[in-house]
């Protein structure tokens, strides 16, 4: 089934207690769309400047991501640079230079339209709105934001939450959308607004998924060492959203199923910089890990 996510291809600079690494490939389309090219066929809106890396274009087409919709315009790349302390839930941001990405308008290739599966990855909520105009209905659309939206943008957003059926987003940002402190609250109140299912990202802590029907938790991976854990947001939703386009089967098990398979990705993801760990995955790693996932839940019934 095909999968299209538009976002944002960044540089990022970053560091963290345990190293540093400066201009190495970032943005959420990036880390989104490497993850689920090891479930399903990934095609990519976003845009670069002149400065992009040629090697990073072809990390991006060796596994296979349909590149047609990056656009390489004049002038520099998105830039983002951050610093996180021993708490690696939160990133400080140092500086951000949108350059390129200012003047993103996403056009979709006309072949790209009839896509079946939809990722509106963090972008103005507006933008986001534009891309579901242009699109021939898609049978799921998911999308991404973050509080500076929330915060700016909050009429459009709920006018875009109106038409998807799965929101990811993350706790402090589920408390701050719905002015609810309480996250079981929050979540029932985000779901009014009109998707049908919410996908609270809980970092350390897991991700908790909601709908009208039931609500279920997953835990993290517990890992011995975490270098980086920028993208892994955009990496568990490339996990969960790949898994599903792969089986084309949206039910309640196999959104549980693709929770996992999400919170995999992330988990291998956070264990290098940049895309250095997602990069140099095979699937039976991936594989791997999901039967450790399942060993790590499972416990008996009553008797």
């Amino acid at each position: 089934m095909s999968l299209l996510v538009v976002g944002s291809v960044a540089l990022d600079t970053v560091e963290t207690p345990f190293g540093k690494a400066e201009d190495v490939l970032g943005g959420s389309a990036t880390y989104f769309s490497i993850s689920a090219s090891y479930f399903t066929d990934v095609s990519l809106v976003a845009v670069v400047g002149e400065d992009f890396p040629e090697n990073h274009v072809k990390l991006l087409k060796t596994r296979k991501i349909d590149l047609r919709g990056l656009v390489k315009t004049r002038g520099e790349t998105f830039r983002w640079s951050g610093r996180y302390g021993y708490d690696l839930n939160e990133a400080h941001t140092l500086d951000t230079r949108l350059n390129v990405f200012s003047d993103f308008n996403p056009e979709i290739p006309e072949d790209y339209r009839d896509s079946e599966v939809v990722f509106l990855a963090n972008i103005d909520p507006e933008l986001q709105m534009n891309v579901l105009s242009q699109m021939k209905g898609p049978r799921l659309v998911a999308c991404d934001t973050m509080n500076y939206w929330i915060e700016g943008k909050y009429d459009a957003l709920k006018s875009v939450l109106k038409k998807v059926d799965i929101l990811l987003i993350n706790d402090g940002e589920s408390r701050e959308l719905a002015k609810e402190p309480n996250l079981v609250k929050a979540a029932q109140k985000i779901s009014s607004f009109g998707p049908k299912t919410l996908i609270i990202k809980r970092g350390e802590y897991g991700a908790l998924m909601v709908n009208e029907n039931s609500m279920f938790s997953a835990p993290a991976y517990p890992l011995e060492t975490v270098f980086d854990p920028t993208g892994a947001g955009d990496s568990f939703a490339g996990g969960f959203l790949g898994y599903l386009a792969n089986t084309n089967n949206f039910s309640e098990g196999s959104m549980r199923q693709a929770i996992i398979f999400g919170s995999v990705m992330a988990s291998y993801n956070v264990e290098d910089f940049s895309l250095n760990r997602l990069k140099s995955l095979d699937y039976k790693e991936i594989e791997e890990r999901f039967g450790e996932f399942r060993k790590l839940t499972f416990f008996e019934g009553l008797r």
